[in-house]
């Protein structure tokens, strides 16, 4: 897997830039299969003013890291769990194709955005790293409906077990993670529920840390399974 090694004007590399610069700019390290993917995507990144290209080492936790593959192989796979579990990287998966056995197991390793490779252009690629940095996550529209459909049906699998879920939602985390599922953002969330984007990303976090769950779609797809929403 090719790895970001950029000395253009945003690169970056010291460590700790996960923070994000001082200037406000976004970290961002890419891993690419090949040569030819890694300098496409560093030719559309690098014309954002607010990223900054850098390298593993220079990237710390909660950098954004870009993940191309066509297909997710198991190694593929294995690295995204490293970047999310030991790096603490936010990871935007950009792929070519994701088999329905796969689309829970990507989202609980814990990729906070899917980009299709078909429609990876300069301004797709810059909005799912902005959001994968804010923590609001970014899923095609047919990627959300198979997730909800996948976890629909897990769901009914365990309708009939005895008993409530031992760790449940508040109504008020139920209803920020509806809105979540229907694609909303932050501020869109708050508008809705009048409440102020704090209040909706304190919720956020403080379900996600008491749950165990790693983002905003490993967090929807626990409230479909659990029957919450």
């Amino acid at each position: 897997m090719t790895r970001t090694k950029d000395t253009g004007p945003h690169a970056v590399t010291s460590a700790g830039a996960a923070a994000g610069a001082p200037d406000g700019r976004i970290p961002v390290v890419v891993h690419a299969p090949d040569p030819l993917s890694q300098a496409g995507v560093l030719s559309h990144l690098r014309q954002h003013p607010l990223i900054d290209l850098v390298t593993e080492e220079g990237a710390g936790p909660g950098a954004v890291a870009v993940l191309l593959a066509w297909t997710l192989e198991e190694s593929t796979l294995a690295l995204l769990r490293r970047l999310v579990r030991s790096e603490g990287a936010r990871v935007v998966l950009v792929v070519s194709r994701i088999r329905e056995a796969e689309l829970l197991e990507v989202v609980e390793c814990g990729a906070v955005a899917i980009v299709w490779r078909h429609e990876a252009t300069a301004h797709r690629l810059a909005t799912a790293v902005r959001a994968a940095f804010r923590g609001d996550g970014d899923l095609p529209a047919d990627l959300l409906g198979r997730l909800i459909q996948q976890v629909g049906a897990l769901q009914r699998s365990v309708a009939n077990r005895a008993g409530p879920p031992s760790s449940g939602l508040t109504p008020r985390e139920a209803d920020v993670l509806r809105l979540v599922a229907e694609g909303l953002d932050t501020g869109e969330i708050a508008s809705k529920l009048s409440y102020s984007e704090r209040t909706v990303k304190n919720v956020m976090h403080g379900l996600t840390t008491r749950l165990h769950l790693r983002n905003r779609a490993h967090a929807v797809a626990y409230a479909l399974r659990e029957g919450y929403i």
